[in-house]
């Protein structure tokens, strides 16, 4: 569809760029937000930023660039005393100025990336003990730090929290899940909302999040309903002289071609998509960009067992879709148990859900009950009594012990879904080969889930740990920086949260402070660069 309505353009690029300022004025009225068909051009406008996802990781990210930065606090004291002498060394220094390699040197904690360990034990100061110290920082706006940047995300600030089941508890405290500069506590309390244990639900979170995008004054920043159909690099020829016709940045790669001609320079990125209007038409767009984070989390595409019969309307591979056959009675009188498949969390909630909605369930997985990789072996059982509900179940009431005794839920350890048949069934198969046919209402497969990076060349697979093989949060994370988190084989190209292996919040805040803390030390050597009058470049400095 075309769009040269100039008051339809016009609009679409005031929702996107408004906030850079009127010295930007007659530029931003030439922003790439532009028809498909319509090739880039030396005159456009390059952001410094463009941050691919608009949940916690890219909320996060979002506030450092505005700006905000974490100091020690004069009176803080951290229980760590190596760490407190290397903090005390340059009090004066905000964070994200200081070299995060020697800060996090020697911590340990229960993320891989030492920035995550480092950020989350300033925040949370000994949280894996059981302490509940305060943090050690506080946060000051210094407006001359801003990088100018913008947020896509499909629906509101706040990611895949706002489609998560509303009725089950997060699996870390509130505290854990708030945001810099922002208590949770404060925040539920100022709210009236009555949280009732540490624990609380998604809706909160979800409301906790956005919330925090206005208090922070970084709604500016953020796009709703957009969808990113391709992320690739631009490629400029360089003249005779050895200079391209646009200044590159100064991190850009070059590329000799192979019969001596001239080079190829490898520079900034063209991020396509659509904006989704409020009459829901899709207005594509174009946005050139120096640098793209990618904060997309892994909730995109559920984990799929790749067997006969999956793609049957019986076969639900998330708990909305369970959610929402319970709420339409699709499931009530059903003689037949619900066939749930995996040993997650997120499998034990769907039992939970079923149970407390007294329907019967089978519940299958593939390793055994004593296998110490379960989650349910790592959480204290007093904190989540629910989950251990599920557990001992998994335990007690497996497929060998007399059925009759555990009508309402049977387990199945150490079997594999072989295939699901039309007529309602499923084929089992036990870790000694010993198949079994189960009659069921309705199946849900929950085994997890995966990032979709479609939009990126060869899907993402490229970027990864292990090359030509899909981006999973823990078998094959993106291989990243572990300082800066820029991608060890994609110059300016960023990852954090999930898609680095951060499942928690509590450390893909980690992933922000080192992502900022780069683009800061590049973009005061591009001013001094500009100034020199020996560089510059043609995003927005």
């Amino acid at each position: 569809r075309t769009y040269s309505s100039t008051e339809t353009e016009g609009q679409l690029l005031n929702s996107f760029v408004q906030y850079f300022g009127d010295s930007l004025g007659r530029k931003i009225k030439r922003m790439p937000l532009i028809e498909e068909t319509v090739l880039p051009g030396d005159s456009l406008l390059t952001l410094p930023v463009v941050i691919i996802g608009n949940g916690p990781s890219g909320i996060c990210l979002s506030y450092l660039l505005s700006g905000y930065r974490p100091y020690l606090s004069p009176e803080a004291i951290h229980p760590n005393p190596i760490l407190h002498t290397k903090l005390e060394e340059a009090r004066h220094l905000s964070i994200v100025d200081q070299d995060l390699e020697y800060l996090s040197e020697g911590l340990e904690g229960r993320s891989s990336n030492p920035v995550a360990v480092l950020f989350d034990t300033l925040l949370h100061p000994d949280a894996d003990f059981g302490y509940e110290y305060p943090p050690v920082l506080h946060w000051k706006l210094e407006q001359h730090n801003y990088i100018p940047h913008i947020v896509l995300g499909k629906g509101p600030p706040g990611g895949a929290w706002h489609s998560m089941e509303g009725s089950m508890l997060t699996i870390s405290f509130g505290d854990w899940m708030e945001l810099p500069g922002l208590s949770f506590k404060e925040w539920a309390a100022s709210k009236r909302r009555n949280i009732k244990s540490d624990r609380v639900m998604p809706e909160e979170i979800a409301c906790y999040y956005k919330h925090y995008v206005k208090v922070m004054g970084l709604q500016k920043n953020f796009r709703d309903n957009v969808y990113i159909t391709s992320v690739s690099r631009l490629y400029r020829e360089k003249d005779d002289d050895g200079r391209s016709h646009q200044n590159e940045d100064i991190s850009t790669q070059h590329l000799e071609m192979e019969d001596g001609q001239k080079s190829l320079i490898k520079r900034n990125w063209e991020v396509r998509g659509y904006q989704r209007a409020t009459d829901g038409t899709h207005v594509p767009f174009c946005l050139f960009a120096e640098n793209v984070a990618l904060a997309t989390g892994t909730f995109d595409s559920p984990g799929r067992l790749q067997v006969e019969g999956e793609d049957f309307p019986f076969v639900l591979h998330s708990m909305s879709d369970f959610g929402a056959a319970i709420s339409k009675g699709k499931l009530r009188g059903k003689a037949d148990p619900v066939l749930i498949v995996g040993a997650g969390l997120t499998a034990a909630d769907a039992v939970l859900c079923a149970c407390n909605n007294n329907i019967p369930v089978v519940h299958v997985f593939r390793r055994r009950v004593t296998d110490t990789s379960l989650i349910f072996k790592q959480l204290p059982k007093k904190l989540y009594p629910e989950y251990h509900k599920v557990y001992h179940m998994m335990c007690t009431q497996s497929h060998t012990v007399d059925s009759n005794q555990h009508s309402a839920y049977t387990s199945f350890p150490e079997h594999n879904v072989l295939s699901f048949k039309p007529e309602m069934k499923c084929v089992l198969q036990s870790a000694s080969g010993l198949k079994k046919i189960l009659k069921f209402s309705v199946a849900l497969v929950l085994i997890g889930s995966h990032p979709n990076l479609f939009f990126l060349k060869d899907q993402g697979h490229s970027i990864g740990h292990h090359s030509n093989q899909p981006i999973t949060c823990k078998g094959n994370p993106i291989e990243i920086d572990p300082y800066t988190y820029e991608c060890t084989k994609e110059a300016n190209l960023f990852a954090l949260g999930p898609l680095v292996g951060d499942n928690f919040v509590r450390f893909l805040k980690g992933g922000a402070l080192g992502i900022a803390r780069c683009l800061a030390i590049r973009q005061k050597k591009k001013h001094e660069l500009i100034e020199s009058g020996d560089g510059g470049g043609d995003g927005v400095p």
